[in-house]
């Protein structure tokens, strides 16, 4: 009777701890920073995968693992880890042990990922039905073309996104971006302009209004 006891109390341990620990995705930049949502305030440690690289005791903080010198921050008033200066091998899962209190398991799996390259336009024909642009990366990304807030063509992974701006829309707004999980770079195009039509008299201009053929 005391072994089944003491094997109930075992599974109800280790059903309430599966239910404590709490996991959530994150994305980083290389270069860049992030700090984990849960605080740290008085005793626990933040592991990588199996192996402990901070503690906290008595709001004492140590570096357990010597590559996260100067790299990992802990705040002493709000309890929040940072990583900064993130690299790629900097992705995995990072987990916070709290021993002060209720306890308290939380895991994060970081992904890091290379910053998104800036998108650039040009125009690549201009005709009686309007204009033909080319939004292009020099690696490849997640590209978007936006009208306002409509997207009209999207790639998930490609170098370059074409877009047809017929004449009677040459007066909208229209966005490039450029995206991955963790970040976007966006750039808003003047049409008018990239197709050479700035001049409301110009020659380009009265092609498009009034070719009927070209």
């Amino acid at each position: 009777m005391e072994t089944r006891l003491i094997f109930i109390s075992l599974c109800l341990g280790t059903i309430l701890s599966a239910a404590e620990e709490v996991k959530e995705n994150l994305t980083g930049v290389v270069g860049g920073s992030i700090t984990l949502p849960d605080p740290l305030l008085e005793r626990g440690f933040l592991l990588y995968g199996p192996e402990i690289i901070a503690s906290v005791r008595n709001k004492v903080f140590q570096i357990e693992e010597e590559t996260y010198l100067n790299k990992l921050l802990w705040d002493t008033e709000t309890g929040f880890f940072t990583i900064t200066d993130l690299q790629r091998n900097n992705s995995g899962v990072y987990r916070f042990d709290s021993k002060k209190g209720r306890s308290l398991k939380s895991s994060y799996q970081l992904t890091v990922y290379d910053s998104v390259p800036p998108p650039a336009v040009k125009a690549l024909s201009v005709s009686s039905d309007g204009c033909s642009l080319l939004c292009s990366v020099d690696r490849e990304a997640t590209l978007l073309w936006f009208k306002g807030e409509q997207i009209l063509n999207q790639s998930s992974s490609a170098s370059s996104l074409p877009l047809t701006v017929n004449t009677e829309d040459l007066r909208s707004s229209y966005r490039c971006v450029a995206a991955n999980p963790a970040e976007n770079k966006t750039l808003t195009v003047d049409v008018r302009t990239k197709c050479g039509l700035n001049s409301t008299e110009s020659e380009a201009e009265n092609k498009i209004r009034h070719c009927n053929s070209c």
